[in-house]
Order: C-alpha cells, then sequence, then structure tokens
C-alpha cells in the first residue's frame, strides 16, 4: 500500500561495527614490535608473525630459537648475536714455586659477556712450564732437586749458529746419565722421547745459553750430587715425560752418539 511504511528486519550488531581499514595489523608482531629479546630457553617470550621458512603463526624470541628454528622473522636484527669480549693477556707471573719444575700463570679479564648466543669466552688463564733455579731469599738451588730439563739433540744445530752470529759461543761439556725410569707419558709423544728405555745410557750436552756463565754448569746436570744418587729429568714440551736417572760421568769433549743425544735447556 502506498504510504506504509516498510521495516527492515534488525541487522546482527556485529555486522553494525566499523571495519579496520584494510593493512593495518590487528595486534604488535615479531620481537621488535613486542619489544621482547630472551636469553637462554623462555616460553614465554612469545610474539606472532612469520617464521624463518616462511610460515606464520606463533614465533619466539628466545636465545634457544635459533636452534629449533621457530623465531620470528626479525629475531636476528632485533636481538644481534654479541660475542665475548675479553682484554689482553696479563704478564706472566713468576714460577708457582722455586727449585722445581713447575708453572707460571697469566690472566685476561671479560669486558663484554655474550649475548643472543654470541661465541662464548675463551679461557681467562693460561699456564706455561717454568723452572726457578734460586730460591726465594735469592740462594742457589739444590742440583738435586732441579729436574735436567731435556730435548732432542738436533735443537743444538740452531743454537750453535745463533752463539756464533753473536760472539756468545762457549766449550761446553756433555754429562752421561743411565735411566734408571720414565713415565708412560713419554712413549706417546714426540719420536725422540719414544726412543728412551730404562737402563739406555744417553749423552746430553751442556751448551750457551743453558751454561751458566759464573758458575760453569748447566742447571740439573747432577753436578754435586752423591754416586749413584737418583737425579729427576723431564721432556721439554711434554710434561708427561719424565723420570729419574743416575749422573756416570762428565765429558769434556762431546761425542755423543746421534741416536741418544739430547741438550739441557
Amino acid at each position: 500500500m502506498a504510504g506504509r511504511a516498510r521495516w527492515l528486519p534488525a541487522l546482527p550488531a556485529l555486522l553494525l561495527l566499523p571495519l579496520l581499514p584494510p593493512g593495518l595489523p590487528r595486534r604488535p608482531s615479531g620481537c621488535a614490535a613486542r619489544g621482547l629479546c630472551c636469553p637462554g630457553r623462555d616460553r614465554g617470550c612469545l610474539s606472532t608473525g612469520r617464521r624463518p621458512d616462511g610460515s606464520s603463526g606463533p614465533c619466539y624470541c628466545d636465545q634457544a630459537c635459533a636452534r629449533t628454528l621457530d623465531c620470528c622473522h626479525d629475531y636476528t636484527h632485533t636481538c644481534p648475536a654479541i660475542p665475548c669480549v675479553v682484554s689482553q693477556w696479563s704478564a706472566w707471573s713468576g714460577c708457582a714455586e722455586p727449585c722445581k719444575t713447575t708453572y707460571r700463570v697469566r690472566t685476561r679479564h671479560i669486558i663484554q659477556e655474550p649475548r643472543n648466543g654470541g661465541e662464548a669466552c675463551p679461557a681467562l688463564e693460561e699456564r706455561a712450564g717454568c723452572v726457578e733455579y734460586w730460591t726465594r731469599p735469592g740462594t742457589e738451588c739444590q742440583q738435586s732437586l732441579i729436574p735436567a730439563l731435556i730435548t732432542t739433540g738436533g735443537f743444538g744445530k740452531a743454537r750453535k749458529k745463533r752463539a756464533a752470529a753473536d760472539g756468545s759461543e762457549g766449550a761446553g761439556y756433555c754429562v752421561e746419565f743411565q735411566l734408571v725410569s720414565l713415565a708412560p707419558g713419554c712413549l706417546h709423544s714426540q719420536p725422540w722421547t719414544s726412543q728412551l728405555r730404562e737402563g739406555l745410557t744417553v749423552c746430553v750436552e751442556c751448551q750457551h745459553p743453558a751454561l751458566q756463565p759464573l758458575r760453569q754448569h748447566c742447571h740439573g746436570d747432577g753436578s754435586g750430587s752423591l754416586q749413584n744418587q737418583l737425579l729427576h729429568w723431564q721432556a721439554v714440551g711434554n710434561p708427561r715425560c719424565k723420570g729419574t736417572w743416575s749422573r756416570i760421568r762428565r765429558l769434556d769433549t762431546c761425542s755423543c752418539p746421534s741416536g741418544h743425544s739430547f741438550l739441557f735447556i
């Protein structure tokens, strides 16, 4: 009928709400948007958005996500890996104890702790073998207490060249010893230590710079020891190769056999 009002059915309330403009995100996504960057493994460090494999959904901003491959797309930019930074090495300390083969120490400290899976800190302490031949009050150690530090005789060729170049080459001498005992570590190290055997007679040369100019002997050569007294020796570069020997005699003219010839250090 003309002039009758026409009534429309009520629309659902949902359709009456204003629509969001296209392209506007409904909630923050990714690590930067939510301000997340968590150490270790943290299940609560959760966001949404794209993952490295291109899929979308829940994603993480904790350090473990790099291993589980469920990081948010912007994790590496928001939480860059920061490696550990350490200081320079300190100067070497003195030997821990005098009159024996022991060690010296140098240290460094952490300037920047690693973050977000950055490279871990390296060792902060380093030790090196050393021997001090003088006690703390300044008296010389007893020879029988000092292990002889030895190395292969082939090292002597380079020594003699250096000594001749700077005019410090001295006469030197040799000492014969009979090996009484040696550690198992000698058999699994440098080729020259694997040749050592109990009962073997070895010849050790004392030459510059190991030859002490004032006392005219090498430390650890057994001078002043009693007959048949057990003396200690150690291979340089292999602290597991050491043992005992007894001094036979001193030779002022060296004629050591090449196979069993060693040097005092």
